[in-house]
């Protein structure tokens, strides 16, 4: 015998203000007794910091207790028989009650240190002599659509920000011939976006003493974690739009106008939070990797650590749910 869930939606997609509804799907080859049917929605935000981070001691290691965001169980069916064969038991259960905050119900998100989850669970029960059935499904949270303060309610006209990569922006030190050579890419990339739309601008390489090898645009989150007394921030790479799929493989043509155009994966983003407890933001990087030996011996160097063949620029990214 088994049971299994089915929602209404087959994206799982749902809002606050919305019921969270499907079917539950019991197969026996025997008709059973149980002593109720129950379904259990639960929203929470699940912190963590890991040990080494940020000057953070292994001791304080996953120490921080979740943040409920919802917990309701109905009675699905009371207590009774399930014929043989296949059930299909209908439910409907409201995620928030008309006294309930709407600003609690942060969006799905799945972090590196942050983890915004919804999981619907139904559990038959079965008296001490047999083993419950019980299955869980996660569902997907979307800010509400109507009621939401903080949704934008037309249309987002992406804000653009202009910017240029010299040798002289850079931080960290650069190849020999690029320091002297020089090089200059300007443009324009959009600093707030709809997550339903892309990262979206253009760019131009207008003078570079030694050949380019690729131009990535790479997406950061930003998450926070407020532990004790002190804010544990930890950025780590998203996502990177490179080589034959990215902005540019291999050298370009100067004073040529590229498009920037990155879409947003899905549970990895969410909208820009600033919470009490936690905090979620984005950044965006524009990447440029000159052609050079030396970058043939690091293949695989992290995102984050400068290198000799590297030029880049990094931008706040604020993130929205529009309408």
């Amino acid at each position: 015998m088994s049971v299994e869930l089915k929602l209404s939606r087959s994206n799982r997609i749902y809002r606050p203000s919305e019921a969270l509804e499907g079917k539950i799907i019991v197969k026996t080859q025997s008709s059973i007794s149980h002593y109720g049917i129950r379904l259990t929605v639960k929203g929470s935000v699940n912190l963590q910091v890991r040990g080494g981070s940020a000057g953070v001691v292994e001791s304080f290691y996953g120490v921080i207790k979740p943040i409920p965001i919802v917990n309701r169980t109905i009675e699905v069916k009371s207590s009774g028989k399930i014929g043989s064969g296949t059930s299909e038991i209908p439910f409907s259960v409201n995620l928030r009650q008309r006294d309930e905050n709407l600003e609690r119900f942060y969006e799905t998100f799945h972090g590196a240190n942050i983890s915004i989850q919804y999981l619907a669970t139904v559990d038959i029960s079965r008296g001490y002599l047999h083993k419950s059935l019980s299955a869980t499904m996660e569902f997907i949270v979307e800010s509400d659509k109507e009621n939401s303060a903080d949704l934008q309610q037309q249309p987002l006209s992406p804000e653009m920000a202009i910017f240029y990569i010299t040798q002289d922006t850079q931080r960290h030190p650069l190849l020999p011939e690029l320091k002297s050579g020089g090089f200059r890419v300007t443009g324009k990339i959009s600093t707030q976006c709809s997550l339903s739309g892309p990262i979206s601008g253009e760019l131009t390489v207008e003078t570079s003493a030694v050949p380019i090898h690729s131009i990535d645009i790479q997406l950061f989150r930003v998450e926070s974690v407020l532990l004790g007394e002190k804010i544990v921030t930890e950025t780590s790479l998203v996502q990177t739009t490179q080589a034959s799929d990215g902005i540019a493989d291999g050298d370009v043509c100067r004073n040529l106008t590229l498009p920037i155009y990155v879409i947003l994966p899905r549970l990895l983003t969410c909208p820009t939070t600033l919470a009490g407890p936690f905090s979620v933001e984005f950044k965006v990087a524009i990447v440029i990797s000159f052609q050079s030996e030396l970058s043939k011996l690091h293949k695989k160097s992290d995102a984050k650590t400068p290198r000799l063949w590297l030029a880049m620029e990094t931008l706040l990214l604020e993130l929205v749910r529009t309408k």
